[in-house]
This record gives C-alpha cells, structure tokens and sequence, in this order.
C-alpha cells in the first residue's frame, strides 16, 4: 500500500480534511493563537561539544541554554530552527533529523532537532542583543554552565546516544499543509506467531485512520499520547485492550498560509493488544465498522512494520 511505504519512509501523506475522528465544529489551528510550536537544536563540533548560548532575557539573563524558540507565522519547522540557530549563536546549520517530540497537548509543542554547522562564526559578546548575549561550544564539563533550566540534560543525552547509535532513520519534517493538529495512526497489532494486522479506515478509500485533536482547552492541555491511546479504546476498540503510543514515524507541517495551514500531522506508530494475554492470536474486535484490521501478509511492507516495532525505530514522543 503507497500510503503505508510513504508514512514508514517518513515521506508523509496528504491529509485529506476528512478526519475519521474529529471534533465539532473543528477550528483551524493559528500559531500563536491556539497553538505554540517551539523548535530547538543540538549542534556538535569535531570535539563533542555542543552549541550553548547565554540568555539575554530578564528573567534568565546570563544563564545558558541550547539554542531554542517559537516559530513565526508563515514558516516551516525546519525554517524556524534555522533562524533560531543564526539568531542566538551566529552559526549556520542544517538539520539532521528530529530526535524527539515534546508536547504538552496540542497547545504546546517542541521539535527537537539533530543538526549540523555550516558556516557563520560564533556570537560575542561584542554581538550581544535581544535574541542572546554569546555563544559557545561547551563540553559538559568545564566550566559548569549555570543553565536556564534542566529540561535539556535529557535530551542532551538522548542526542549522544543517537550520535553513537542512531535508533530511527533520519527524519525531518514532510513540507505538506495541514490546517489541524492530528495523528495519523499506525496502529499495529501481532501474536504470538508473527502475524500482523494494521487498523485501516474504510470511509472512502482504505487507509489509515486519521484523527483531528480538539482546540478546547481541557482537549488542547492533554498529551497526544493519551488522546491517542483514548480515542481507539473508546471509539474504535472492543473489548479490554492496551494502546501503546511508541513513538513518531514522521510529521508534516507547511506553515506557509498563517491560519490556514499552521497544523501538524504526526504520523504515530501505535501497538495494540489484549489485556487478556491468553486471548493474543486475533485482534481485538471493533466496535465502529467504519474501521477494519487489515492483515499485512509476508513481503517488504510486512518487513519494514515489524523491523520498526521490534527495534522501536520512532522518533521520541514525550509528554
């Protein structure tokens, strides 16, 4: 199935506006309105340093923090972690891949990004302004930095481990226009034998389920990965079930029309299962026949789904 090669290939898909679950009415999501996506990056130089800059905001001044922001209007992900990158440390960059995706619900978002120097030349403090004071490349060690918050060092982490072992393909962001925050769900179930089945809608043409996120503020203030994991077990799914939420095989944002295109589809690969470990060698059964589990027989798709799941080759999704 083209789909299904595209969204494990990271290349993405065209959401087509009619969502398999969505609210009512659905709003467009407007950057800054309703939403906030924040993009940040880890640089590293031939030493293994990595790129720090130091605040220049009241509330944090002189602290240091890898360089990180908003997006604007009318930009793409990639974009907007260029320019963050240039404006805060004077470097020239490009990405390598997403490494992880923090969110907080829908109304906040962070795209963490794997990327390399191209050119430019360290921000002084000659050069200081708004956007930081200076920037520099730090080794963890020495000196101790005094830094903005905690929340990096995991991720600071995370990046060492992919550098030395990546643990997905690189995966950057598909160019394509969304106008609400969704997932896309691989929604894979196996027994004990191997056999595989995938979760396809049947409104329309076959494909897999597509679910648009409320804008409310209770919907915009839960994770993604609970929505998700919510909506199968009370919308599609039968029976005593677990939903796991393992991680983003890619996403797609465009950004280019503010208010009409400023969503995201997240394409996220989820694994289904009985609550009852006696009752494995079967999906579980479905409530809503607007949903069926396909069975992906022997061959390259079968191949490239269960290599994804058993390594957990995804993109972090943190909540």
């Amino acid at each position: 199935m083209e789909e299904l090669d595209a969204v494990l290939a990271g290349r993405g898909w065209a959401v087509q506006e009619r969502y398999d679950s969505a609210p009512e009415p659905a709003q467009p999501v407007r950057l800054r309105r309703n939403a906030c996506y924040i993009v940040l990056a880890l640089l590293f130089n031939d030493q293994n340093e990595v790129l720090m800059m130091q605040e220049a905001k009241a509330e944090c001044h002189g602290m240091w923090y890898l360089p990180a922001g908003r997006m604007e209007p009318n930009e793409t992900i990639v974009e907007a972690m260029r320019r963050e990158v240039k404006e805060e440390t004077g470097l020239e960059c490009d990405p390598l891949t997403l490494l992880a995706v923090e969110e907080r619900g829908p109304a906040w978002i962070r795209f963490v990004f794997l990327a390399e120097p191209t050119g430019g030349s360290l921000k002084t403090l000659q050069e200081a302004d708004a956007e930081s004071l200076q920037a520099r490349w730090w080794d963890r060690e020495s000196p101790t930095l005094p830094l903005r918050a905690p929340d990096i060092l995991p991720l600071l982490d995370l990046a060492a481990r992919y550098r030395t072992r990546p643990s997905h393909p690189p995966t950057l962001p598909a160019e394509m226009p969304c106008t609400q925050i969704c997932q896309r769900l691989l929604a894979a179930f196996t027994n004990s034998t191997g056999d595989l089945w995938v979760l396809m809608s049947t409104a329309g043409a076959l494909h897999l389920p597509v679910m648009a996120c409320s804008t409310t503020p209770t919907e915009m203030r839960r994770g993604l990965r609970a929505s998700a994991a919510r909506l199968l077990c009370e919308c599609v799914l039968l029976g005593p079930v677990t939903v796991t939420a393992q991680g983003v095989l890619g996403l797609q944002h465009l950004g280019k029309e503010a208010g009409k295109a400023d969503g995201v589809c997240f394409n996220v690969l989820l694994t289904v299962g009985h609550s009852d470990q006696s009752t494995q060698d079967t999906p579980p059964e479905l409530r809503d026949q607007s949903f069926q589990w396909w069975r992906v027989k022997e061959g390259p798709l079968r191949s490239k789904i269960l290599q994804r799941l058993s390594s957990v080759a995804v993109v972090a999704l943190c909540s």
